[in-house]
């Protein structure tokens, strides 16, 4: 059987040894009405990290971002602006309209994973009544579609002021929150400090099973609790889920400057092969997310390369991608469009792995380099 490296995605690896033996030694009670401890604890803690007033423990970062709008954006007639390659935007099947009755309004997103200000304050709306009332900014940090871009903090503290000055309060989709802490080298709570309400995810990058956190005031955690129920959200013994997320907090966390490292090093291999075909920008790889571009007149597609990547040809199995039971490598990754592959980075790709997946993503890429390039 061919060795698999899976670069999907950091939300395929599976919980550690430590995250079980807490989860099966968790203490618990009935989280509707308040009384896990363990739950209580991760709110207590992730709300502290982030040096805001309280939290509450979602089962998804799709739904800690829904809930947040809706909370913000209770208003009927309400927009949310939001980056046109945001997660909010374009993973969540249009929630905060079908289930919130919230206009979303988009704004380009720049390579970096920001927006254009002057751009943003032209879109805010409520004054004239023909209008939706502009009740909400989202930002996005990282970055997924721009490659795992950390926002940069002088950006943030512009938009910032710029939000203040219209009253209108900003959430922050930080589902790899602690990716761009690390990468910046600043404390995840300066980072989201004018933000009115952040998500953070447990199962992306932290290896948890399941679950993300939504973190505010105290009186916007009331009101989202309050949503959670609605919308099915409401889990009782979910001190089962928050011990791991608890570990992956402790754990995890310091273990993602070798995801970012190993992510860099993947990059800089393939840049390093000078293809026609392939490309990747490797000065604006802040964290774990690799995008491999292919090049616009290329008549090869992502699909095709990372069917190709599925593949193990005979001639591999004798040459550079064998493996210690000669029976190749297949490499797993995702098409963000018909020219784009991602490769994710996370805690289960070991040094061994990440070599493996450079010794087959390099033969199959100067493969096809070399057969549309003759």
């Amino acid at each position: 059987m061919a060795y698999i490296v899976d670069l999907r995605s950091d939300t395929v690896t599976k919980p550690t040894e430590s995250m079980k033996h807490a989860m099966v030694n968790s203490a618990l009670g009935d989280d509707v009405v308040g009384e896990d401890p363990t739950v209580n604890a991760l709110e207590n803690k992730i709300a502290t990290m982030l040096g805001k007033q309280a939290a509450l423990f979602v089962p998804s970062g799709t739904m800690g971002n829904l809930i947040a709008v809706m909370v913000h954006c209770s208003k009927r007639g309400s927009e949310a602006i939001v980056g046109e390659t945001s997660h909010i935007f374009r993973y969540e099947q249009g929630g905060a309209a079908h289930l919130g009755n919230v206009l979303l309004t988009t704004i380009p997103n720049k390579p970096d994973g920001t927006f254009d200000l002057d751009t943003l304050e032209g879109k805010i709306r409520g004054s004239d009544i023909h209008e939706p009332i502009t009740s909400l900014v989202a930002v996005e940090n990282t970055q997924n579609y721009c490659g795992g871009k950390v926002l940069p903090l002088s950006w943030l503290d512009e938009l910032a002021v710029l939000c203040k000055k219209y009253s209108i309060p900003i959430h922050m989709d930080g589902a790899r929150l602690f990716n761009a802490s690390v990468h910046s080298k600043q404390p995840p709570a300066r980072i989201v400090r004018d933000c009115a309400s952040v998500s953070v995810c447990f199962s992306k990058g932290l290896s948890a099973p399941v679950g993300s956190a939504l973190v505010g005031s105290y009186h916007f955690i009331e009101q989202a609790r309050r949503m959670r129920k609605m919308l099915g959200g409401g889990m009782r013994q979910a001190g089962v889920l928050a011990a791991a997320a608890l570990v992956s907090l402790d754990e995890v966390v310091p273990l993602l400057a070798l995801d970012h490292k190993r992510a860099h090093r993947l990059g800089m291999v393939i840049q390093g092969l000078f293809l026609k075909s392939f490309t990747v920008d490797v000065e604006n790889l802040h964290t774990n997310i690799v995008l491999v571009k292919i090049q616009p007149e290329s008549p090869i597609t992502a699909d095709q390369v990372l069917q190709r990547l599925a593949q193990v040809s005979l001639a591999e199995t004798k040459g550079d991608c064998k493996t210690p039971n000669d029976e190749g490598v297949i490499v797993k990754g995702v098409q963000f469009n018909s020219k784009t592959i991602r490769f994710t980075l996370h805690r289960e790709i070991t040094d061994e792995d990440l070599w493996l997946a450079i010794m087959k993503i390099t033969y199959v890429f100067k493969e096809i380099d070399a057969g549309v390039n003759k």
